[in-house]
């Protein structure tokens, strides 16, 4: 029984640490199968807030490729050169500061009822944690009319010192996750 209830709590634990929900939104009235071929929308990445912190050319290089080998998975080709391709993609990196308040209580008693408890007092300490938060989003356009025709962000907390195949595989990742929603 005991261990029933172990691996029920730690199959709990594991999906809260599953991460945030990928959020896209497309228009249905449009017929996805006619798409076969795209193009970027320059400025192919578009930083938000407009922070020369934030804007690497290593960074728009590494969304870029991610961005192309997952649309060629899902039979996406870009144009031949100089034609027009049937959508137009362009991306977005947004780094937003966040902050998370957190409660730490120590102290108190212990022992049992039947001996009487021990200890001091019971201290709660509350304290904001700020940290940053990356989202990319990518956007389709129509390559005729220029409409949106689909859009899919998804977030990721911004590590401090990651190495550099740590930050391609955090954007390949991330990104995979968003375009898995093209229909």
């Amino acid at each position: 029984m005991f261990r029933r209830l172990a691996l029920l709590a730690m199959v709990v634990l594991l999906s809260a640490c599953a991460g945030s929900q990928v959020n896209h939104d497309f228009d249905a009235s449009r017929d996805f199968a006619a798409y076969r071929s795209w193009n970027w929308k320059e400025p192919a990445l578009q930083y938000r807030p407009d922070d020369p912190r934030i804007k690497s050319d290593l960074t728009e290089q590494r969304i870029r490729q991610s961005v192309a080998d997952q649309l060629d998975q899902r039979g996406l080709r870009p144009a031949a050169g100089g034609q027009k391709g049937d959508l137009n993609v362009q991306t977005y990196l947004i780094v937003e500061q966040r902050q998370q308040q957190v409660t730490t209580n120590y102290g108190g008693a212990w022992g049992n009822p039947w001996n009487g408890y021990w200890g001091g007092p019971m201290y709660t300490e509350t304290r904001n944690v700020s940290y940053n938060v990356a989202i990319i989003q990518i956007d389709l356009l129509d390559g005729k009319d220029g409409k949106l025709v689909w859009r899919g962000s998804d977030e990721q907390i911004l590590s401090r010192t990651p190495n550099p195949s740590d930050r391609s595989t955090a954007i390949q990742e991330t990104v995979g996750r968003i375009l898995a929603n093209y229909p």
